[in-house]
């Protein structure tokens, strides 16, 4: 029987290039190679588009693109190839893809940009689809789902490009109505880039001109203190939640503007919750993934305030694969090891692929 034919994309332009390379290079070791020929594409930090025919441990370490073996590699948009096409001395050849996996985070990857180029293609992959990727990564649309849901958030306000110049007007508006400390945060940003923590007006115009320059929209979210905690939701029509965890960082208060490749290390499964707690986070985790059109698998993260409230922090559509990631240990405690995840994931892309092409 002839194997599935899985493209693993990975690296690519946006500040989460390490946490690709970590991810994919683990991933790619763990594709079940008796049922996967896995092909390696990976890009560049400029945006070069490369197939790879190493190991992945050049992939782990980032050596992958000085591989002499590289040569250029496009996804074909034309579903007539549906598959990848490489190019050498001039000469163009073409693979078929079965089921692309893309590790791919921020943006130009976890937008939706790569999610819909595999949707010209007709190449069926893991994860959330483009609408549904475009609405996670873009903040305020991800407030807009959740408020008419009525799934609580933390309050905000958006600012846009046109309003720049009006800003000390409208900054002024803003901490009127919400008060201080706020969070600012760029509207499309897979990583904390640009995002600042505002306790007076000098700081809230300060940080949405950093919040500018990283994006042409801005979020101003009231700050909240409270408990991190994090649910895995995997699947397609019925999709389920793992049980939450909670981020407990050597008994500080979590950090909203630090962002590193980190481990679920500081993560505690199951979170010190009632039952009844556990599952009302459960079943909001998941109605939220169903709001924002998503399928596959996603990350969701909330603040659990003293006082009681749960709000929903962001869902993020592409969070980290490796075994020490925080979906993964999630997931670990249902049960599913990570070679029998991997392969779940990409195994469910390929049996609901009828459903979309």
């Amino acid at each position: 029987m002839a194997k599935i034919k899985a493209a693993v994309i990975f690296g690519g332009t946006s500040r989460e290039y390490r946490l690709s390379l970590a991810s994919a290079s683990e991933i790619i070791r763990n594709i079940p190679t008796d049922d996967y020929e896995v092909i390696c594409i990976g890009i560049t930090k400029k945006g070069r588009w490369l197939y790879f025919p190493g190991d992945p441990s050049e992939i782990a370490d980032g050596s992958w693109e000085m591989n002499p073996d590289c040569v250029s590699a496009i996804i074909s948009p034309d579903p007539i190839h549906r598959g990848v096409v490489t190019i050498e001395n001039g000469e163009a050849s073409f693979r078929r893809i079965d089921v692309a996996f893309p590790v791919l985070m921020g943006k130009n990857g976890a937008d939706g940009s790569v999610q819909g180029l595999l949707d010209m293609a007709g190449i069926p992959y893991t994860g959330c689809g483009l609408l549904a990727a475009a609405s996670c990564m873009d903040k305020s649309h991800t407030h807009m789902v959740l408020d008419d849901y009525g799934i609580r958030t933390a309050e905000w306000k958006l600012i846009t490009q046109r309003e720049l110049s009006m800003i000390d007007e409208r900054c002024k508006e803003i901490a009127g109505k919400m008060g201080f400390p706020l969070m600012v945060k760029p509207a499309n940003s897979g990583s904390n880039a640009g995002t600042s923590i505002a306790e007076s007006m000098e700081q809230l115009i300060t940080a949405v001109k950093i919040a500018f320059s990283n994006d042409n929209k801005v979020v101003v979210e009231k700050y909240i203190k409270g408990r991190k905690l994090e649910a895995a939701v995997m699947g397609y029509d019925t999709p389920f939640s793992s049980y939450i965890g909670e981020i407990v960082s050597n008994g500080t208060d979590y950090d909203p503007t630090d962002f590193s490749v980190s481990t679920g290390d500081d993560l505690v499964i199951p979170a010190d919750l009632s039952a009844d707690v556990q599952s009302m986070i459960r079943e909001t985790a998941v109605n939220a993934f169903k709001a924002l059109g998503c399928k596959g698998y996603a990350r969701v993260d909330f603040f659990l305030t003293e006082d009681g409230q749960l709000l929903l922090n962001k869902i993020g559509t592409s969070p980290g694969l490796r075994s020490t990631s925080v979906f993964t240990k999630l997931m670990a405690h249902l049960g599913m090891d990570y070679s029998y995840l991997i392969g779940k994931i990409m195994e469910q892309a390929i049996e609901n692929a009828d459903k979309i092409y």
